[in-house]
C-alpha cells in the first residue's frame, strides 16, 4: 500500500451505511418475508421457508462483508468487489423478473437501491486504485 484514501471517513461511511442496510434487510426477510409479502405488499409468500431465507441469510453476510471493509478498507477492499458482482446480480434478477415474469413491482425498490450502492462501490474503487495503489 503506497498512499492513503482521501475522503476515507465518507468512504467508511458508506460501507456502514451498506451494512447496517444489508443487516436489516437480511434480518427483516428472514424473520419477517412472509409478514411483509402478505400484509404489506399483498402477493403471497414462498411456501417453502427454505426459498427466501437462503436469500435473506446471504443478504446479511454481505451486511457482515461490508462492515469488515468499514472496518479496513485497504484490508478488505476485494469485498467491495463481491458486493458489486451481488447487488448486479440482484439488480439484474430483479428487473427481468419484474418486467418478463410479472413479479410485484416492490422488488425493483431494492433493484434501483442497489444501483445507487454500485454506482458509489464504483466510484470508491477507481479513487482507491488512483489514490492508495498510485
Amino acid at each position: 500500500m503506497e498512499g492513503s484514501l482521501k475522503h476515507e471517513k465518507a468512504y467508511r461511511n458508506l460501507f456502514l451505511i451498506a451494512a447496517l442496510y444489508d443487516f436489516v434487510l437480511g434480518f427483516a426477510f428472514f424473520f419477517f418475508l412472509p409478514f411483509f409479502f402478505e400484509e404489506i405488499y399483498d402477493i403471497a409468500a414462498p411456501i417453502y421457508p427454505s426459498l427466501y431465507q437462503g436469500g435473506a441469510a446471504f443478504v446479511f453476510v454481505m451486511g457482515v462483508g461490508f462492515y469488515f471493509v468499514y472496518r479496513n478498507i485497504y484490508r478488505n477492499v476485494d469485498i467491495v468487489k463481491i458486493g458489486i458482482i451481488f447487488k448486479s446480480v440482484y439488480t439484474a434478477l430483479a428487473f427481468y423478473y419484474v418486467f418478463v415474469e410479472n413479479t410485484p413491482w416492490i422488488f425493483l425498490v431494492f433493484g434501483f437501491l442497489d444501483i445507487v450502492f454500485i454506482v458509489f462501490f464504483i466510484l470508491f474503487l477507481r479513487a482507491f486504485r488512483r489514490e492508495v495503489q498510485a
